[in-house]
């Protein structure tokens, strides 16, 4: 008798939506790759310069708020920008508590390097479905992150492996 093993014992059904999860995560590094080698950048980064070159102008609290991140995670981003050159912070004009981050020239000329982000074209694509068809999705994929006993996991609503304020120079 042959025993088979546990993989060599799954359904076609569990074969083909493991390739599916795979296949999602290897599209995110691959943005993320690409993302990094056109502009140093992550995709939180991005995402945080991307935001302040929005508003113009933006404390790190309407930042988090906008984005879904930590504050925590605001000012641990932010810092790495800063410290590159990418925005600048000073303290408000009118309240001296708070502080004011604004994209830098060289913040503008990295985002104009960047290709296309996988969060965007997700995000476009996914809100041009009608609100059943996203519905059906949002259930089936909190279904797999509580399979994946995932779902106690603190994530923001960016497409990215990793932390999310880890700092660049190597993609993990």
């Amino acid at each position: 008798m042959v025993l088979q093993s546990k993989a060599q014992m799954d359904s076609p059904l569990t074969h083909a939506t493991l390739r599916a999860i795979r296949r999602i995560l290897r599209a995110t590094d691959r943005s993320g790759g690409k993302l990094f080698a056109a502009t140093g950048l992550t995709t939180s980064q991005f995402l945080v310069l991307q935001e302040i070159d929005r508003r113009g102008e933006v404390t790190p609290s309407a930042l988090a708020a906008a984005l879904q991140f930590g504050q925590a995670t605001i000012t641990n981003i932010a810092d790495r920008l800063a410290s590159t050159g990418l925005l600048t912070r000073q303290r408000s004009v009118r309240d001296k508590r708070q502080v004011i981050m604004s994209i830098t020239d060289a913040g503008r000329a990295a985002l104009g390097r960047a290709p296309d982000v996988l969060h965007e074209r997700f995000r476009d694509r996914f809100e041009a479905l009608p609100t059943w068809e996203q519905a059906m999705l949002l259930a089936a994929l909190e279904r797999v992150g509580v399979l994946l006993d995932a779902s106690d996991i603190d994530a923001a609503p960016l497409i990215e492996t990793g932390a999310i304020d880890r700092t660049g120079g190597t993609r993990s």
